[in-house]
């Protein structure tokens, strides 16, 4: 007798601990050794300490890594996964930006797959991640993202998952006004790609319409106030949130475009990811031809969840780009790649082998609208 299996389901394996003061959580981790994935800022602005203090009140003794670095390669990985095996930790901490998380996933994929190629089997350490931004949403999630010869590499697996993240808002008031812009736009990036992913549910929908609110309503005031608690709060569980939704659908050509993008001009994801997002939804909703699509129903859902105009698909669709474009707008993100001063000619020059990239990357396939090489190109020259 044949059996059909069922693939639809909603994963998630991190338990969340949210709000001011949560850091304090670390007290009743229980442990014997830590290693303390984090980077120099965090350490200048007494943080790090803070996580050492409090694991020491648990009975664990700390090593720390501080050698993260933004656009974290696989050198950095090296160092810190030498670390790691010196440590004997059975506690892995990450305390940092996307990089310092992403660095401490890194150490952990790539430990499991020297150990399996040895034969054994990998006991997994307490991971426990902690966001200094609040964008990536990667403490929730089975992504990585790594530079490995000049291009960035998305690692999808399971194990990397953090078990605990922690979301104490107190973490990212040193933000600066830019990142603060940067990473917001980055956890709209994510809600908004999960809720038109091919993958999408029920579950996930519920998700991405509750950030993309959080954001619409918080984002602005954290951007001129890093002072006010609950714009922070309210912020960093947006991209918490929507990371427990991407998770599950995976991303779209904006991140693949993205991480092209950013990976060869050295721009931040986040500033990337903005750049491009408003070609992409015009190439996802075929705005250019019926606009009758699975993306432009989606994208004008969207509209109706931000209370506006939605009458047909092209009206919600084109009313959240005007929505996303104001917003942008008040957070002083620029209108084209061209501001950025990237040299027209050197740009062109690349867009070959960035849309060659972008098709191959691991965020592609869950898009909903299957780009060509040739599509990818148009995207880009109309976002310079």
């Amino acid at each position: 007798m044949e059996v059909t299996i069922i693939e639809d389901q909603f994963i998630l394996k991190t338990k969340v601990f949210f709000n001011n003061q949560s850091l304090q959580y670390l007290k009743k981790i229980t442990g014997s050794r830590a290693l303390i994935v984090s980077d120099s800022i965090m350490e200048t602005l007494g943080y790090l300490q803070e996580v050492i203090d409090y694991l020491q009140e648990s009975g664990i003794t700390s090593t720390v890594f501080t050698g993260v670095r933004p656009d974290p390669d696989v050198s950095i990985i090296a160092d810190g996964l030498k670390l790691y095996r010196e440590s004997g930790a059975d506690v892995l901490v990450a305390i940092g930006g996307g990089s310092a998380i992403d660095t401490a996933k890194g150490i952990l994929y790539f430990e499991r797959k020297f150990e399996s190629t040895e034969g054994k089997e990998m006991p997994k350490p307490l991971f426990i991640a902690i966001p200094s931004t609040s964008g990536t949403g990667s403490e929730v999630t089975d992504f990585s993202v790594i530079t490995s010869e000049g291009e960035k590499v998305v690692i999808i697996d399971e194990f990397i998952a953090p078990d605990i993240a922690i979301l104490d808002s107190t973490c990212i008031q040193h933000v600066p006004q830019r990142v603060v812009a940067d990473t917001g736009i980055d956890v709209l990036v994510h809600a908004i790609e999960a809720y038109v992913s091919t993958k999408a549910t029920d579950f996930t929908d519920a998700l991405c319409e509750k950030s993309i609110k959080l954001i619409f309503e918080n984002l602005e005031t954290f951007f001129k106030d890093s002072k006010n608690t609950q714009a922070r709060d309210r912020v960093l569980n947006a991209s918490c949130i929507a990371g427990m939704a991407f998770t599950n659908t995976g991303l779209g050509i904006n991140h693949s475009l993205a991480h092209a993008f950013g990976g060869t001009f050295h721009i931040s994801h986040g500033r990337s990811n903005a750049l491009l997002l408003d070609a992409v939804i015009e190439f996802n909703a075929n705005l250019g031809g019926s606009a009758d699509g699975y993306a432009a129903d989606r994208y004008a859902k969207l509209a109706e969840v931000l209370k506006l105009p939605a009458r047909t698909r092209r009206e919600g669709t084109v009313n959240f780009m005007l929505a996303l474009k104001r917003l942008k707008k008040s957070l002083k993100v620029e209108d084209n790649i061209r501001s950025l001063g990237i040299n027209q000619s050197e740009f062109e020059d690349a867009l070959e082998q960035l849309a060659e990239t972008a098709l191959l990357d691991r965020c592609t396939p869950t898009n909903p609208r299957q780009p060509s090489k040739q599509d990818l190109i148009r995207i880009y020259q109309k976002c310079y």
